[in-house]
């Protein structure tokens, strides 16, 4: 399938003549016409290594700034605000679950999750509609798998699987409009992994958050109602290393 969804007065994401090259390259990483995501679309992003995939989930984040072309969230443009507007649009709006899962390792597993709640007033308010914040973020590690009792242990010491679930749960806390997610079920079992996106596709279906969700792995595709292979839009997609 294309890079485009078909209900623009819905769409949460979009991104338009986009071109970017890293520092050096003698060819650009991302080439692309055209992409969008509707509020509550699931997007099934997958490739081989080297087509770009992690840095356009950079681009879309607005963690990387496009040479060209626009990408817009919720209608701002990535590229026309300042790195201190970028930094609070991204926190307010969006919750991104990296590959390597960036977690504070001294912090406690539930201060890892409300760490956007501490930078974004919005994630606090919507975390905090039912109940407090703390609650909401104890919920979601529930709903995770992760036990009781990890809750208050410092994040350097879970598992790498536990702590793939505690970066998704603190990506869900306070319902932010996109969710990004690199790899997620990565280092989970079968078992795991189906309940891990039961939450995490529940979640954004019941927000209507829109998804950009990244695997190597096709025995899940059939969860998510659109599938973009990347080499198909970006026409820079090459068999070099991902960036």
């Amino acid at each position: 399938m294309n890079g485009h969804a078909t209900d623009i007065a819905r769409r949460a994401l979009a991104a338009d003549a986009l071109k970017f090259s890293w520092p050096g390259a003698s060819a650009p990483t991302i080439d692309i016409d055209h992409f969008e995501v509707a509020a509550g679309e699931a997007v099934f992003l997958h490739g081989p290594s080297g087509c770009g995939k992690s840095t356009l989930l950079s681009l879309l984040a607005g963690v990387l700034l496009a040479d060209t072309g626009t990408i817009t969230l919720l209608d701002h443009d990535w590229a026309q605000l300042s790195g201190t507007a970028r930094d609070r649009l991204r926190v307010a709006h969006v919750g991104y679950i990296f590959q390597q899962f960036n977690l504070l390792p001294y912090l406690s597993v539930r201060d890892n999750v409300l760490l956007p709640c501490r930078f974004s007033a919005r994630r606090e308010a919507q975390a905090a509609r039912t109940g407090s914040s703390r609650d909401e973020a104890e919920h979601l590690l529930a709903r995770m798998g992760l036990p009781r009792d990890l809750w208050s242990r410092q994040a350097m010491h879970l598992s790498v699987g536990q702590q793939q679930r505690v970066a998704a749960a603190r990506a869900l806390i306070g319902q932010p409009e996109l969710i990004i997610a690199d790899e997620p079920t990565s280092a989970l079992d079968e078992d795991r992994r189906e309940a891990f996106l039961d939450v995490l596709l529940s979640a954004c279906a019941a927000h209507q958050s829109a998804l950009v969700f990244v695997s190597h792995d096709q025995r899940i595709a059939a969860r998510f109602g659109r599938h973009v292979l990347l080499p198909d839009i970006n026409r820079a997609a090459s068999s070099t290393a991902d960036a």
